[in-house]
């Protein structure tokens, strides 16, 4: 996450990872503008490019070939990337309202978010039809359809409902993939039949003559069936039926027509069209509201219509990224005009293509290859990403919309008093906590919302009080996620030990700036932290927050436990086996996501993984006899592992291939892309018995991983470790494995033994 002296005077708030938005955010980053944020909000990390999706399908592009990875363009555009999905705004307050987290407040709002299939409208599309829009989820889709076909047995009949250029490329793409995996498998290809449906009476209507025949022609010739001027009017498991009368039998129907706006947008009070699409002017803004842009599928230019295409979104990034600008300036945005004509270029199947544009027409295999160019051309820009210098300039209030919030701007980087710990203004920390909602407890006397400066506690008769703190500045520019890990983090300690949590008392600096921008922070944050205390019965008592240069956040915990079942670092017995509850990498692979060399895809999987909770793992190791337990963290699991053998007297072995490891993390370590913590880690190297012979291994570098939020490492009776881990992978830690096992003391000085 890129770190800068300039406070945050406006955000812009993207809705959307489409085409435009792209475009938005290599224009900003490239060309930053002091005191303006972005946030982007997308429910998927990885945003397919639409030109490229029939090429994957046909099985001619991998994945990450066609896919734009969001969490690295959004870490280059230094903007905070939320992985939610909006459901709604809030005009009134100017806050966007999300699935799953807190409300995220605007100054400037963009819209992008493609269009919906309008499946509803059929009688059984909805439960029978595979929609393919949106497109962002459509990988998931193609990938379950394409299980279903390979599997198989007997004739298959496909049906696409859409004979516009989408559905027939998509088909002709779908033909050549599947015939292609049949011929792989043995099968009879000529077992696979196609049917295109329309209620149009011309193949692709928005194309001149010569196209439409030279599709009609290709789709002739690959014996795919056309039904034309026929509405479809129902789709039953199995079946599809049309307003001629006429009955299908189908095994699997595909939807790529009647799109428009998603429900939710009908209560925002922005003016729609008939489709449910935004009604905007040819500056990108809504008719309705200023502050609200919109672009790509989604928008309708009402000045100037035109057809649902890729290449409009694209097109339209650049002056959608100038008008955001140049709102958040205070300057007036300039009207856009589309081209009235663009080149379409759409692929067969297999490698041949025709171009269309206007009354032009052109058609072969070169014409693919032209695709080809432009479309990874394209692609390039966006994820192959160029190394920014960070700025070093003064703070610039050009953003500032009043004289008040440029004063507070230049206040915020100035010389401040260091008094009290820089402490956050009273006001804006109670607005920020006072939504917030700790959970009660009988032996918390006096809370986070008593007038006290300090909480007061009871300890049950027979308890004893376990007390732990963790304190670590952001990693991610995700406030909310970053509270549920820091409490994640800072519980951990307490659950490895057996304890259930009491209470915590938070400790948090956040970075300068005007009022309204700390406040949400603070509030995001801790809205986060609350949510996992919460869950783990923790009370949130109190805290300290002060300012400083970055965001960092941490926890004093109190626990309570029965004195007679502590689980400590010096109860390793020898013949015991090792489990680890969560995989390893975190260390390495937030290294490479700061680099830009970390898929996105693999972020939010080490993020799944930190802010899962150990409370539940604890309890089923002590459940088999589990006495040495401790949380994998800053140390890594080689120097958690010594730890733990010093006190208790013993030797152990290690496992290195049944060690669980993120996804991502073996290729990020084998680039040399390793935590600033890991030089620190890598001095325990001296604890491994033949320690030379296993530095070329590749998952040597990841022992000595730095982890934040990791699991439970801990020792069971031998008789008891599968039971246990099956029990834990029941519970939610599917990556539980036993990783070595617990040994004599031995005459070497080093207590570490590996093995591959």
């Amino acid at each position: 996450m890129k770190e800068t002296e300039q406070p945050v005077l406006r955000d812009i708030v993207l809705i959307g990872g489409g085409h435009s938005h792209v475009g938005v955010l290599k224009r900003f980053a490239m060309k930053p503008v002091p005191g303006v944020r972005l946030t982007l909000i997308c429910r998927d990390t990885h945003t397919p490019y639409s030109g490229m999706l029939p090429g994957y399908v046909a099985g001619h592009y991998t994945y990450d070939d066609c896919h734009i990875d969001l969490s690295n363009l959004a870490e280059f555009a230094g903007a905070r990337f939320y992985r939610d999905e909006a459901v709604g705004i809030d005009r009134s307050n100017r806050r966007v309202i999300c699935r799953g987290r807190p409300d995220v407040p605007y100054d400037l709002l963009s819209i992008n978010i493609g269009s919906t299939p309008q499946v509803n409208d059929v009688p059984g599309a909805s439960e029978h039809a595979v929609p393919v829009k949106p497109i962002n989820g459509f990988n998931q889709r193609w990938l379950a359809l394409l299980e279903r076909a390979e599997t198989h047995e007997g004739p298959l009949s496909i049906g696409v409902v859409g004979a516009g250029a989408g559905g027939v490329e998509l088909t002709l793409a779908m033909q050549h993939r599947l015939r292609t995996e049949y011929r792989a498998r043995g099968k009879d290809p000529d077992q696979l039949s196609f049917h295109l449906f329309d209620q149009a009476s011309d193949l692709l209507p928005t194309h001149n003559d010569r196209v439409r025949q030279a599709f009609a022609d290709t789709l002739r010739k690959r014996h795919v069936h056309i039904h034309l001027g026929s509405a479809v009017t129902g789709v039953d498991a199995g079946h599809l039926r049309t307003d001629g009368g006429h009955t299908f039998d189908l095994d699997e129907v595909l939807w790529v027509t009647r799109a428009g706006g998603p429900e939710w947008l009908r209560n925002t009070g922005l003016a729609l069209d008939d489709g449910g699409f935004i009604r905007c002017r040819e500056t990108l803004q809504t008719e309705t509201d200023d502050a609200i842009f919109a672009a790509g599928d989604i928008a309708n230019v009402v000045d100037h219509p035109r057809e649902k295409a890729g290449v409009f979104a694209v097109r339209q990034g650049p002056p959608l990224a100038n008008n955001l600008r140049r709102a958040a300036l205070g300057k007036t945005p300039k009207p856009f005009t589309p081209q009235k004509t663009w080149l379409a270029l759409i692929s067969t199947g297999d490698k041949y293509a025709i171009a269309s544009k206007g009354d032009r027409f052109l058609q072969g295999r070169m014409v693919w290859r032209w695709k080809d160019w432009i479309d990874r051309r394209f692609m390039k820009k966006f994820n192959e990403l160029p190394a920014m210098e960070e700025s070093a300039a003064l703070p610039d209030t050009a953003a500032a919309q009043n004289p008040e919030e440029a004063s507070q701007a230049i206040s915020a980087v100035a010389m401040r008093c260091g008094g009290c710990g820089a402490k956050v203004g009273s006001t804006v920390l109670s607005r920020a906590l006072g939504e917030l909602r700790p959970i009660e407890r009988d032996d918390i006397l006096v809370g986070l919302h008593a007038p006290d400066d300090a909480a007061v506690l009871t300890v049950p008769p027979g308890k004893a009080v376990v007390h732990t703190v963790d304190f670590f500045r952001a990693f991610i520019d995700d406030p909310y996620i970053f509270g549920k890990v820091a409490a994640n983090h800072s519980l951990g300690d307490v659950f490895a030990m057996g304890a259930e949590a009491q209470s915590a008392t938070a400790v948090a600096t956040v970075p300068y700036g005007i009022e309204s921008k700390v406040e949400d922070v603070v509030f995001q944050m801790m809205t986060g932290a609350v949510e996992v205390l919460n869950e783990a019965g923790c009370a949130l008592v109190g805290g300290h927050t002060g300012e400083g240069r970055e965001l960092a956040l941490g926890f004093a915990v109190n626990g309570l436990i029965d004195p007679e079942q502590v689980m400590s670092k010096g109860g390793l017995k020898a013949g015991d086996k090792l489990i680890l509850t969560k995989a390893i990498g975190t260390g390495t692979l937030f290294a490479a996501h700061a680099r830009l060399a970390a898929r996105g895809r693999w972020i939010d999987t080490a993020l799944a993984s930190m802010i899962q909770s150990n409370q539940q793992a604890a309890r089923c190791l002590l459940r088999y006899g589990a006495k040495a337990c401790t949380d994998v963290t800053g140390f890594g699991l080689l120097g958690h592992l010594v730890e733990m053998t010093r006190p208790s007297e013993v030797d152990a072995t290690l496992d290195l291939s049944a060690i669980p490891i993120l996804p991502g993390a073996e290729e990020t370590a084998a680039a040399g892309i390793l935590s600033s913590l890991q030089p620190a880690n890598i001095r325990l190297r001296r604890g491994i018995k033949d320690q030379a012979r296993w530095v070329d291994h590749p998952r040597y570098p990841l022992i000595f991983d730095p982890q934040t939020a990791g699991g439970l490492l801990a020792s069971v009776p031998a008789d008891q470790a599968e039971a246990c881990v099956a029990e834990l992978r029941s519970l939610g830690y599917p990556l539980t494995a036993v990783i070595g096992e617990v040994t004599e003391q031995g005459e070497a000085i080093e207590p570490i033994t590996l093995r591959d």
